[in-house]
């Protein structure tokens, strides 16, 4: 079959699908691959064909903005870029389509699999890998810092999504998408991220219901499979200052933002510091050096990237931003993570970490070195935390996500129920 898959967002986002392409390709699979020209070199790394939608400078121009982190205005930062490329991406899906042969995989943003899928009837696959994209009344996902809205009753809560959707969600996402439809000669669509995100013939959960347990009002037909533990881990090890630096003392704590952000000076900074004052060893991953202090403490230093599935295991700790990536490998990893959630996803993920007791959380205003420091030393040191992180890790080894993910689409296919 010829397996088209889109994927939208950070490398967090990205690497998932580059690890399903990968597996449908060695099932012998016609697999092409399409993302922001920023990934050409992951996907060239993947062995994957690659199409590339939109250049590189849009992708930087999205991630070099402060306006990303920001809540409100991080979605209608993410919003404008979606919508920009949306008609190239339609168009470069319908372009390589075969008939009766082709299978659309997308991620949650990756619109343009969802328009071929109503234009052509195209067999098409929405694969969201956070929870948070799936609404309840009953056990609401995080969505604010506060987490003020999962404790009203589940009638204010139904009535709360619409309002959300109304000013919030519809005025940023739907006005563009909807001109672009009825160019198509399509139907508008309303509370898109209510309904028509979960649309397409297969809705997938790239999570297990231990993470998050589906909800009565969760949309039919939604499969849960596994977190898909893919991170372009090479094949020739840790690079040679990496692995001299793990083994130059105790075992460090890691700090990162993501892979998408590039104006977090304070948090690197703050990390730094508290490093010193836990007296820990610290590794801050981030390829943008201008975000971390010109002199550091000699037991702290920076690197571009390392593989987490190789770094994790021999570390102390991760501080990180909630995103799913981390938190993942986090828990396949069975190590402790200190969160400073800022947008997105990112607050549900961390209180569910929280709620599974592996992790603690600082706000971002809260995430001064001394605060660091105390939490690290208690997180470190704490014997309940240790022994859920053993067991996050007893429940996904040995899981195969990525290959679950693929059986069940591939399942479906066969069944022609797709």
């Amino acid at each position: 079959m010829r397996v088209l898959v889109m994927a939208s967002g950070s490398y967090g986002d990205i690497n998932p699908f580059l690890a399903i392409g990968r597996e449908m390709k060695r099932r012998g699979h016609d697999v092409l691959f399409f993302a922001s020209a920023y990934f050409a070199s992951a996907a060239r790394e993947a062995g994957l064909p690659f199409v590339p939608v939109g250049p590189v400078e849009a992708y930087e121009v999205v991630i070099r903005n402060p306006d990303l982190v920001r809540p409100g205005k991080g979605f209608k930062l993410v919003a404008g870029a979606t919508m920009e490329y949306l008609p190239e991406a339609h168009r470069l899906l319908e372009e390589r389509v075969q008939p009766g042969q082709t299978i659309l995989i997308g991620s949650t943003l990756a619109f343009a699999t969802r328009l071929v899928q109503e234009r052509r009837g195209v067999p098409t696959v929405t694969a969201h890998l956070a929870p948070s994209i799936f609404r309840s009344a009953y056990v609401s996902p995080r969505m604010t810092e506060s987490g003020i809205f999962e404790r009203f009753p589940p009638a204010l809560k139904r009535m709360a999504w619409r309002v959300v959707d109304a000013l919030i969600v519809d005025p940023v996402f739907c006005r563009e998408f909807n001109r672009y439809r009825t160019e198509l000669g399509l139907r508008p669509v309303k509370r898109m991220f209510h309904d028509w995100i979960h649309q397409a013939d297969l809705t997938l959960g790239l999570f297990p219901a231990w993470f998050a347990s589906p909800q009565p009002d969760w949309p039919a037909g939604v499969h849960l499979t596994d977190f898909p533990l893919y991170d372009q881990a090479g094949t020739n090890g840790l690079a040679a200052d990496v692995q001299d630096f793990l083994e130059s003392g105790a075992p460090p704590v890691v700090f990162t933002t993501g892979t998408a952000t590039t104006t977090e000076t304070r948090f690197f900074s703050e990390s730094a510091e508290a490093c010193v004052l836990a007296n820990k060893r610290g590794m801050l991953l981030t390829p943008f050096a201008e975000q971390v202090p010109d002199r550091l403490p000699p037991t702290v230093r920076r690197f571009d990237h390392v593989p987490f599935s190789q770094l994790l295991p021999r570390v102390g700790a991760v501080v990180h931003h909630g995103g799913i990536g981390t938190s993942s490998q986090a828990l396949a990893a069975g190590v402790a993570q200190l969160l400073r959630p800022m947008a997105f996803d990112q607050f549900d993920n961390a209180w569910r970490l929280e709620t599974l007791g592996v992790a603690r959380s600082l706000t971002p205003k809260r995430y001064r070195a001394h605060a660091v420091a105390a939490a690290l030393d208690e997180l470190m040191s704490s014997q309940s935390v240790q022994a859920s992180c053993r067991l996050a890790a007893e429940r996904l080894a040995g899981r195969q996500g990525v290959s679950r993910t693929c059986d069940i689409i591939l399942e479906k296919a066969a069944r022609q129920s797709i």
